[in-house]
């Protein structure tokens, strides 16, 4: 069976009633429009991950295959899904994303928290 729909959503559906997301905006404390960002995004997450399972053949792209390993990258991906995240307005998600592109590559990941540290302290939230 091909996919209807992209790969990261079905692990995102399983995975998203974990999310811890807070109540207000890192950086500026808005409490509106509100989005959880992961900072290990997660399309070249899930790519390192398949490659290094070894699970880069189409016929690993099903939606069966998919739903049979998605709960093993879910265990083996926990921290970089539910703890390395942060919950930001959406301008903020916004501007991040400018920075560090819509799938930031995972080396960015600890630039971009500093960014939203640094980006907290001007907005005197420390």
């Amino acid at each position: 069976m091909e996919m209807k729909r992209d790969r990261i959503k079905y692990i995102r559906d399983r995975a998203k009633s974990k999310y811890n997301k807070g109540s207000e905006c890192r950086i500026c404390g808005d409490t509106r429009e509100l989005d959880f960002h992961h900072y290990y995004s997660l399309s070249p997450l899930l790519a390192k991950w398949l490659k290094e399972k070894e699970r880069v053949r189409p016929e690993h792209y099903t939606n069966e295959y998919i739903v049979i390993w998605r709960d093993e990258f879910i265990e083996d991906m926990s921290k970089e899904l539910y703890d390395d995240t942060v919950t930001l307005c959406h301008s903020h998600h916004l501007l991040l994303h400018s920075l560090y592109g819509r799938n930031p590559s995972l080396g960015t990941a600890t630039k971009q928290m500093n960014w939203v540290e640094i980006q907290r302290e001007k907005h005197g939230m420390v």
